[in-house]
């Protein structure tokens, strides 16, 4: 090995620094040392801008993801608010600091701020100061990032039905509300409109139908001619000759006036109908020298009168009487013979001629069987279904023996079963039920001089507000039909369903006004609300007429109740609607759950609201969740 001293090392140090002191083709020590620190800021900086670009992606995410949070947790409620609610709010910070946490990247001072925009849109402006690592040396501590995000719930092309309970419960107050069941429905409505309207994406389409129903269905104006029939069989009645005769004194009679007074009191709802207290005292009786004999008479008190709309529920009217006199006077000016009458109850033809012309026709059923006297008899849109059987089997329905459960047959002019039958309510005796409670169900003819009961005059055939076809509304529009909404009538869910499917298909009795619109799709929801459970009645007249007279779909002897058969009907329907790709949210308001309700609707789509407060929230969250959340910036 060879072995080289410290002086030989320092004499050839000294002889290698002489020759590259003399060096003039590049000095690479002074080249490499200037050169040193712009190289170093040009690698730093790169290094730092590329954590910064980093920080500001992730930034921009956590952006988006706080006002994706804070808009979906304000749903479409944005429309009734100005501001962002303090929920909303904690939504989307907590959602951006999971996205980008404290320190991040090197980061310091980060901030989130939010505002709800004039269009419903929520904005999001995020900023932070990323910490650099080389260039910190040249003097440059930190990057300012800040990016800016926005979030919008988008309503597409829609069609909405509202198919409501409008029985006569719906005139209860729920425990803790200030307010009646169908006054926070009204409310709700409006509320709902507003939000829905507020989150449409524009150029979009947004209708809105409505079916309210109770006993039956009003859709009378929405069917063509040739869907209803030209003749159907009623349950009323007609006199007719019960052989003999029959002699009896004639009077004639007269009012005179003294004193005091007598006030019709305004009709309302109650839960009960009040006694009277009408009192009425014979002052004096006195016959004249003509032979009349004059009664002065008093009256105090009030005298009601109501009308049943169903089990619990009344329209109660009245006359109050304030010392009210007056002189009756009657005198007998002749006696007659009159042939003996009596009245022959039966279901009898109409001929429907008259609806081309009017609404209204008369029969000589009012009065007495001897005299009888023209009673009106209207057409008030509401309709009987058309032809049906007995089920036993709901899964094995014939849809061709069915056809009230067929929600997209078209009536055959040709075919009566196919048609639909106007529901005239003042033709509907019961016959053989007694006013007086007496009595039974006789499906075939009866003559007898007795009264039966009448279910429209005894407020058992209730008819509602007409129903509305799908269509673009205005606020004041959807306030003008809501406002319009009365309570009365029993709950027949079935009936309900059938139409509100019906009004609603693409592939029914009006797929031409339903179908998508270009070739944007149009997606199709039912919101179906009641406030109580089935609760048909066999005196009801209604949609299937008089259940244990005209025995088309349930009979007395029935295996299922009557109850079951509707709500066996209202599940078969729901199935139906829910086929032809149509959303079913179903909302039990007042009353506790319905399992045959949330069968219906589905997991994620029944609700139950206690309260009005509860109701409003209910559907904002229906109208949350029909729209479609995106980031618009």
């Amino acid at each position: 090995m060879m072995a080289v001293s410290f002086q030989s090392w320092r004499r050839g140090a000294a002889r290698f620094l002489a020759r590259l002191s003399r060096e003039t083709a590049g000095n690479v020590i002074i080249i490499v040392a200037a050169s040193l620190f712009p190289l170093l800021a040009l690698v730093g900086s790169g290094i730092d801008m590329g954590r910064g670009y980093l920080a500001e992606t992730r930034l921009q995410q956590a952006c988006d993801a706080g006002v994706l949070a804070a808009r979906k947790r304000l749903g479409t409620a944005a429309a009734v608010s100005t501001t962002i609610p303090s929920s909303a709010a904690d939504t989307g910070q907590r959602f951006f600091n999971l996205n980008f946490r404290n320190r991040s990247y090197g980061s310091n001072t980060r901030s989130f701020s939010m505002r709800l925009n004039e269009d419903y849109s929520v904005s999001g402006t995020a900023t932070a100061d990323i910490e650099t690592t080389v260039m910190a040396v040249f003097g440059f501590e930190s990057i300012p990032v800040s990016v800016a995000c926005q979030a919008q719930i988008n309503m597409g092309n829609m069609d909405v039905m509202m198919v409501l309970d409008t029985t006569g419960s719906m005139s209860w107050t729920n425990p803790g509300d200030s307010q009646t069941r169908i006054q926070a429905l009204r409310a709700t409505v409006k509320s709902f409109y507003a939000q829905m309207e507020a989150s449409k994406t524009p150029g979009s389409r947004i209708r809105y139908g409505f079916v309210p129903y109770s006993t039956n269905v009003n859709v009378g104006h929405l069917l063509q001619d040739d869907w209803l029939v030209d003749e159907w069989n009623y349950n009323y009645r007609l006199p007719r000759s019960a052989g003999g005769t029959t002699t009896r004194p004639i009077y004639e009679t007269r009012y005179t006036y003294i004193s005091g007074t007598f006030t019709n009191t305004s009709s309302y709802v109650a839960s009960s109908c009040p006694a009277s207290t009408q009192a009425r005292e014979v002052l004096s009786e006195t016959v004249d020298a003509d032979g009349w004999t004059v009664q002065q008479i008093k009256e105090t008190g009030t005298r009601y009168n109501c009308s049943q709309i169903d089990a619990n529920t009344y329209t109660v009217s009245g006359t109050t009487y304030n010392d009210h006199r007056f002189a009756w006077a009657s005198r007998q000016t002749g006696m007659e013979t009159v042939d003996n009458f009596e009245w022959r109850y039966a279901s009898m033809p109409v001929d429907l001629d008259f609806l081309e012309s009017s609404n209204s026709t008369t029969v000589p059923m009012g009065g007495t069987p001897l005299a009888p006297t023209d009673v009106t008899v209207s057409y008030r849109g509401c309709i009987e279904e058309r032809s049906t059987y007995e089920i036993n089997n709901y899964g094995n329905v014939d849809l061709g023996r069915a056809l009230d459960l067929d929600i997209d047959r078209v009536p055959d002019r040709n075919n009566p079963d196919t048609q639909w039958r106007p529901m005239l309510n003042e033709l509907s005796y019961l016959r053989e039920v007694r006013t007086n409670g007496q009595g039974m169900f006789t499906p075939g003819p009866v003559r007898s001089p007795l009264e039966f009961v009448n279910s429209w005059w005894w407020g058992y055939g209730a008819c509602p507000q007409p129903a509305q076809k799908l269509q673009v509304m205005t606020a004041a529009q959807i306030a003008t039909y809501v406002d319009n909404l009365v309570p009365q009538g029993s709950t027949y869910h079935d009936i309900g369903m059938i139409w509100g499917g019906r009004l609603l298909s693409a592939t029914g009795l009006f797929a031409a006004e339903n179908a998508d619109v270009g070739n944007v799709p149009t997606t199709r929801h039912m919101i179906f609300l009641t406030d109580g459970e089935t609760a048909p009645l066999d005196i009801s007249y209604g949609s299937y007429g008089i259940e244990p007279l005209d025995r088309r779909r349930w009979r007395p002897t029935s295996s299922m109740s009557l109850t079951q058969t509707v709500e066996a009907r209202f599940s078969f329907a729901c199935e139906e609607v829910k086929r032809r790709n149509i959303q079913v949210w179903v909302v039990s308001f007042g009353t506790s759950a319905n399992a045959i309700m949330q069968n219906c609707a589905g997991s994620g789509h029944y609700f139950v609201a206690a309260n009005a407060a509860e109701l409003q929230n209910t559907f904002s969250e229906i109208a949350r969740r029909m729209a479609a959340l995106r980031i618009t910036r």
